[in-house]
């Protein structure tokens, strides 16, 4: 590891501590991510000096945020963030349960491997997400997702999970506002923004319900129209 390297990695750490055990898991994902993505495109090569603060501590940030959880659902995983971190953490939980939904065949093999090798409770599904989201959901408690579409796409993406009781846990840049403006014509949603603790413009949507909005503009199940925030802006 590089003396840059190993800067970035402390100031992650310092950012989102986790236990000597996790931090050993994180480092096996980030080794196999570096050797992986000379051939795949797993993460963007400019931010790969910034591993740990660009991606490790952005994925573990959401873990406070989620309480004392078991069963996760990561959409579009792509190169394992923030899912195979978030499992990283989760191991450490009796009967830890953190699904990865990636449909790239190439980047699913390498979740699988990142898995296998840091001994995490995951299971990879090479699936698109509408096709398993339904038969996945129940029980679930957190989904995520990480750049993986605007909020009114990811809304859909998302619904039946936030539909059996999960909290949604969106990590979106510093366009959040005009995707919560464009998502709120077709959803009812009660949700709540956090600064990011690593992207100066970034935000994580906390997500408690979505409820899609009839023609008339109410919820199909109560009344109200548009975006409800509960909690803060931090």
């Amino acid at each position: 590891m590089s003396r840059n390297d190993s800067s970035d990695r402390a100031r992650a750490l310092s950012l989102t501590p986790v236990s000597r055990e996790t931090e050993q898991r994180l480092d096996v994902i980030v080794a196999l991510l570096e050797k992986w993505q000379r051939t795949i495109n797993l993460v963007a090569p400019a931010s790969l000096p910034q591993v740990w603060t660009r991606h490790v501590a952005d994925s573990l940030q959401l873990i406070p945020l989620a309480g004392d959880v078991r069963r996760w659902v990561d959409l579009g995983s792509g190169g394992g963030f923030p899912g195979l971190v978030v499992a990283a953490v989760l191991a450490e939980r009796p009967d830890a349960d953190v699904t990865l939904v990636e449909s790239d065949s190439r980047k699913a093999a390498f979740l699988r491997e990142a898995a296998r090798l840091a001994e995490l409770p995951v299971t990879v599904l090479p699936s698109r997400i509408e096709q398993v989201a339904a038969v996945l959901a129940p029980g679930v408690e957190v989904v995520s997702a990480r750049a993986l579409a605007p909020l009114p796409r990811l809304l859909q993406l998302a619904a039946p999970f936030l539909a059996q009781g999960a909290t949604g846990l969106f990590l979106k840049g510093q366009d959040v506002d005009n995707e919560l403006t464009q998502a709120a014509k077709s959803w009812r949603i009660d949700a709540e923004m956090r600064a990011s603790l690593t992207d100066g413009g970034g935000h994580v949507l906390i997500v408690r319900n979505a409820v899609p909005l009839g023609p008339d503009g109410a919820g199909e199940s109560s009344g109200g129209k548009g975006f409800s925030q509960g909690g803060h802006h931090g």
